[in-house]
């Protein structure tokens, strides 16, 4: 398989990413895109990366030729116009939750995606730790028997440091997520969902 160069796009949580990609065989190099220029230097420097892979203007991420692929892990309001750009600019492109804060954004995306060909993904992250892998395989596997009813919950303290002003003051009704929900109900006919699936007997 062709190896790939990414750009991870915000080294708030997006930082965590960098080992991740150094570390899979499908990729050939990790660049990094980050408004302060503490944070880049002091990034390169511990993860070795390459100077020409070093970004302080997203603009100039999706113009490259050698990137095969972008990772946007920005504040939620950046996600639409990040994955337009991406996209519109013929790039692999993940994001994280939202996908966009409007459904007019979503429905935009998935014309961009369209159009481009290439692979988006919407990245809960969560979805692939060992936790929901191991009760993905329950499922699949038979072991939980016929799948009647399902229903989770998600609860973040969103008053803790580290989370950006813009999530304080927005009701558990209208957050972010719930807004995405919405928004994939309308243009996803048929979400796959794995705990929505009941297993055969």
């Amino acid at each position: 398989m062709k190896q790939i160069t990414v750009v991870i796009v915000g080294m708030g949580f997006g930082k965590e990413f960098i080992p991740i990609y150094q570390k899979h065989p499908n990729i050939k190099r990790v660049g990094i895109c980050t408004r302060n220029p503490e944070t880049l230097k002091e990034l390169k420097e511990r993860f070795n990366l390459d100077d020409d892979l070093i970004f302080t203007n997203y603009e100039d991420v999706p113009k490259r030729e050698d990137v095969d692929a972008i990772h946007i892990v920005t504040p939620v309001p950046e996600h639409a116009r990040m994955t337009l750009a991406s996209l519109n600019a013929g790039k692999h492109t993940a994001c994280t939750i939202p996908m966009a804060m409007t459904v007019e954004d979503c429905k935009a995306i998935v014309e961009a995606r369209r159009k481009s060909g290439k692979v988006y993904m919407m990245m809960e992250t969560a979805l692939y730790t060992r936790e929901f892998l191991y009760g993905l395989n329950l499922a699949e596997t038979g072991q939980l028997g016929r799948i009647q009813f399902v229903r989770g919950s998600h609860i973040q303290d969103m008053s803790m440091p580290g989370w950006d002003e813009y999530w304080k003051d927005t009701r558990p009704c209208s957050t972010a997520p719930t807004r995405f929900r919405r928004c994939c109900a309308s243009i996803i006919p048929k979400p796959n969902l794995w705990y929505a699936t009941v297993p055969a007997a």
